[in-house]
């Protein structure tokens, strides 16, 4: 009687195919690189540069409520276009019952000093505690 000895370990592949993982990580890759410029809160403005700016890293934070100027004298809250009168009601609503009552003001290197100084008079008069103003760092 003989024994039939089956080898059945040269059959096994023990590679791992890492191709479909490539695959999905590349696709992930280029849908974060398409979602992340549309998560910045505010509108996109050329801010001002400065020497010494002062690190506001609770202006990244999602509930940080952020005022840009535009160039042309546009007032935004977050990404909604809004006037004077309408920031002041807008901010005092969004407001409300928090306790940091800090508001960030992101203006346009060019944007003319009197609609900076018009804006920074709205959100003081919705009762902001801290009012902060965004820079960028000046390239040495």
């Amino acid at each position: 009687m003989a024994i039939a000895i089956r080898n059945e370990g040269k059959k096994i592949n023990s590679a791992i195919n890492v191709t479909p993982m490539v695959d999905v990580m590349l696709v992930l890759l280029i849908i974060f690189m398409v979602v992340t410029p549309m998560l910045q809160p505010g509108k996109l403005v050329e801010m001002a540069r400065t020497r010494n700016p002062v690190d506001m890293s609770d202006a990244n934070k999602a509930d940080a409520l952020i005022v840009s100027v535009l160039r042309d004298g546009k007032i935004f809250l977050g990404n909604e276009n809004v006037t004077g009168e309408a920031l002041t009601q807008k901010l005092q609503e969004r407001l409300g019952n928090r306790l940091n009552k800090t508001v960030y003001v992101r203006a346009d290197a060019r944007v003319r000093y009197g609609a900076i100084v018009d804006a920074v008079d709205d959100v003081r008069s919705a009762g902001v505690d801290q009012l902060g103003l965004l820079t960028e760092r000046k390239p040495r």
